[in-house]
């Protein structure tokens, strides 16, 4: 789809103020790159090039959209918002054929240099809503931004384990409202829950490890969430610790996705940048990101298992700081054996 923009400019040579609003909009939500070309509209000069746009399609007023298909059909679309919910809901892509577990080395080969933009269309292309971002921190609200940019559709949940810092739930609305979509909160299931701080406590990871806690709280929550799709996306880095230092771009995850979908496909866009890049792009995009952030936390999790981190030391340093580094890991990123059922 190919858009237009017609914005208007003042006999007094200033720009309209209600196309640059429109533009501010379109920019905050990432949907700047999907305007192909601007026209101005030239106040008291019905010659300029979009005054002949707007006389054309009987519109008076400035900022409007053309909107052209493949097929040279137009539409004009006069709201901006209506726009942004056009190009945030473009058509579901054609069902592709389920992925068997062999293809999946060749697949990973044609990704492994990929930038992360082409690593997530080549999914979002294949699969659309089937392929989900597993949202959580600064990473994964870059990936959100990539997919919003690409127009293809996607999917969101994160993982509400019920001990997340306030800021975080702050964060999770925060991004649900700047990029207008929806997030799917996965909580833990009330019984198994109940069970486990019933017989263990509220902090008992501190004195036997976080993996049953975290079992409960996240491992069994996402293998609910992964049931619906048939990819899923991380922002796992290489250089995030040294249990993620051979993450692949892509992978198979051994983890049953949707029903009767093949294997499962997990890609981790960001495995080759590193924490820099991250936030340079977060920068440059003036993306949202978790206030924790400003006050010392780099990698953040569950209140009780997350503190921030002095000046050179290590991201996740103020994870599970108790544990040895080899086992700071939740077990979501953890792939079982070929015939495991783990994750």
């Amino acid at each position: 789809m190919h858009v237009t923009m017609i914005k208007k400019k003042l006999l007094s040579g200033e720009p309209c103020k209600k196309c640059a609003e429109a533009e501010d909009l379109l920019r905050s939500r990432g949907l700047w790159a999907r305007i192909d070309r601007v026209v101005i509209a030239v106040e008291g000069d019905p010659s300029s090039e979009g005054m002949l746009l707007g006389a054309r399609h009987g519109v008076a007023n400035a900022p409007f959209f053309i909107l052209r298909d493949e097929q040279g059909r137009e539409e004009v679309v006069e709201s901006t918002l209506k726009l942004m919910r056009t190009l945030t809901a473009p058509s579901a892509p054609s069902a592709a054929p389920p992925v068997e577990r062999e293809e999946v080395p060749r697949l990973a080969a044609q990704l492994t240099n990929a930038t992360p933009q082409d690593s997530l269309r080549f999914l979002l292309s294949r699969f659309g809503d089937e392929c989900a971002i597993a949202f959580s921190g600064a990473e994964d609200v870059v990936l959100i931004d990539m997919a919003a940019r690409s127009g293809l559709r996607y999917s969101v949940f994160c993982l509400d384990t019920g001990r997340l810092h306030p800021e975080t739930y702050r964060f999770i609305d925060k991004v649900r409202a700047h990029y207008n979509i929806e997030i799917s909160l996965m909580s833990p299931q009330a019984e198994p829950l109940q069970a486990f701080v019933r017989k263990k406590g509220l902090f008992s990871f501190y004195e036997d490890g976080h993996n049953e806690c975290c079992g409960v709280r996240q491992v069994e929550p996402l293998k609910r969430a992964l049931s619906q799709y048939r990819a899923w996306v991380t922002g796992q880095r290489r250089d995030q610790s040294p249990t993620r230092a051979d993450v692949p771009v892509l992978q198979a995850d051994n983890n049953p996705g949707k029903p009767g979908s093949g294997v499962l496909l997990k890609c981790n866009p960001l495995a080759n940048w590193t924490s820099a890049q991250v936030w340079s792009y977060i920068r440059e995009h003036e993306l949202p990101y978790n206030e924790l952030h400003d006050r010392g936390f780099i990698s953040i999790g569950c209140e009780p298992c997350t503190r921030p981190v002095l000046p050179n030391q290590h991201e996740r340093e103020g994870r599970w700081w108790w544990e040895e580094a080899t086992k700071k890991e939740c077990g979501l990123h953890t792939i079982a054996p070929p015939h495991g059922d783990g994750i």
